[in-house]
C-alpha cells in the first residue's frame, strides 16, 4: 500500500493503534518526513535520574495524542517516525552512570579527582560520551542524507552534542535556541567535560554556532554569567526573572516573543529542555527548578518565529523522566508538545 493509499484509509479521529508507528500514524520510517532520533542516555546527570526512559516514554504516550493541529493543515499525512531504540546506548549508559555515581559520591567526600582510580573512571566516562557524540552525528547525517526533516529525544542534555556537530558539515552558520531552566555553560561539571550541564559551553566551541540565545534561565553560577556577560553578544540571554518582572510591570509575552526573535538570525536550532516549564507539568524531570513557562507560552513563541519566516533546522527535547511505577504524566505533556514543535519546524524548512 502506497502512503497515498495509507492517507486515504487512514482514520486521524480514532483511536491510536499500538501495533502502528508514533503518534499511531500508519506510516514506515522510511515514508516519514520527520525521523526522531531517541537517545537513551543519562551518564553524566547530577541530581534525579531517570532520562534514559524519557523516549521510550514519550513514544508510549504518543499514542493518546491527537492528530488536528490548529496551524499546520493536515499536519500528520507527511508522518513523523521514531527511530529505534538503541539497547546498545541504554546498556552504556546504566553501566557508566553507577560508575559515575560512585566517582561524584567520592568528590562530595572529599577525595582528590587526581586519584588513579578516580582518573580511570573520568576517562573511561570521557572516552564513551565521545563514542556517543559520533554515534549521534553519524545516525543524524545517515538521515539527513536521505532528505529527512530530524529531531532528537533524550536523555540528559548531554545527548543533542553530535548532532550540532552534523549540522555544522551541512549549514555555515545558525543559532542556538535554548529554553532551559539551566544555563548549562559550565566548562566542565563534577569532573566530566561533556556533562548535561555544560552542553552549550561545548555546543560554542563549534564554529558553525554564530550564536545562543538562551530564554527561561533560572539557575545559574556566577561562572556561567561571566561567559554570557563576556561573550560580546554571541550569547543572548533572556533570563526567567527579568521576563517576569516585564510582565509583574505591565509587559507582554508578545512584545517580549518579539525580542526574543529579533536576537535570532535566519537558521535557528531548537534546543528545548523539558525543565524550562513550570516544574507541575514535568514533575519528574532531573532538575527541576520553581518557575519556568506554560505549554502555550512556548507553542506561541514559536508560532511567531516560524511566522517570521525563520527556520528551524532540527531540534531536540530532552530531560523528560517518567515518574515512580511508570506514571505517565512528563510523557503526556512532552508527546503533545512534540508533535506541535515537530509539525511547525517542519513547516518551517517549506
Amino acid at each position: 500500500m502506497t502512503k497515498q493509499e495509507k492517507i486515504k484509509k487512514f482514520d486521524a479521529n480514532g483511536i491510536g493503534q499500538l501495533n502502528d508507528g508514533m503518534f499511531g500514524l500508519p506510516f514506515t520510517l522510511d515514508e516519514c518526513e520527520t525521523v526522531l532520533i531517541p537517545v537513551p542516555w543519562e551518564v553524566t546527570v547530577s541530581y534525579g535520574g531517570g532520562t534514559a526512559d524519557g523516549p521510550e516514554a514519550i513514544l508510549n504516550a504518543s499514542y493518546q495524542v491527537d492528530l488536528y493541529d490548529p496551524i499546520v493543515k493536515d499536519a500528520w499525512h507527511k508522518g513523523i517516525g521514531m527511530d529505534a531504540i538503541s539497547a546498545e546506548i541504554k546498556e552504556k549508559s546504566h553501566g557508566l552512570r553507577e560508575k559515575a555515581e560512585k566517582y561524584i559520591n567520592a568528590l562530595a567526600e572529599g577525595a582528590n579527582e587526581n586519584n588513579a582510580d578516580l582518573k580511570k573512571v573520568s576517562a573511561e566516562i570521557k572516552e564513551q560520551c565521545l563514542w556517543l557524540n559520533d554515534w549521534v552525528k553519524n545516525r543524524v547525517l545517515h538521515f539527513l542524507k536521505q532528505n529527512k526533516y530530524v529531531g532528537l529525544i533524550g536523555g540528559d542534555h548531554s545527548t543533542p552534542l553530535g548532532m550540532i556537530q552534523a549540522l555544522a558539515t551541512k549549514y555555515d552558520n545558525f543559532c542556538v535556541l535554548q529554553v532551559d531552566a539551566h544555563a548549562d555553560l559550565r566548562n566542565a561539571y563534577e569532573g566530566f567535560e561533556f556533562s548535561h550541564a555544560s552542553i552549550m559551553y561545548n555546543a560554542l566551541k563549534i564554529k558553525q554556532v554564530e550564536k545562543l540565545v538562551q530564554v527561561g534561565i533560572r539557575d545559574y553560577c556566577e561562572e556561567e554569567l561571566n561567559l554570557i556577560n563576556n561573550s560580546n553578544g554571541r550569547v543572548k540571554t533572556f533570563f526567567d526573572r527579568d521576563i517576569k518582572y516585564a510582565q509583574y510591570n505591565g509587559d507582554s509575552w508578545n512584545r517580549i516573543c518579539d525580542r526574543i526573535i529579533n536576537e535570532l538570525p535566519q537558521n535557528i536550532y531548537l534546543s528545548f529542555d523539558i525543565d524550562g516549564l513550570d516544574p507541575k507539568l514535568c514533575p519528574h524531570t532531573g532538575t527541576p527548578v520553581a518557575g519556568g513557562f506554560e505549554t502555550e507560552q512556548i507553542l506561541f513563541l514559536l508560532e511567531k518565529l516560524v511566522k517570521s519566516g525563520r527556520k528551524i533546522i532540527a531540534f531536540d527535547i530532552n530531560e523528560v523522566t517518567p515518574g515512580p511505577e511508570g506514571d505517565e504524566w512528563d510523557a503526556n505533556v512532552a508527546a503533545r508538545l512534540l508533535y506541535r514543535i515537530a509539525n511547525m519546524a517542519k513547516m518551517s524548512m517549506s
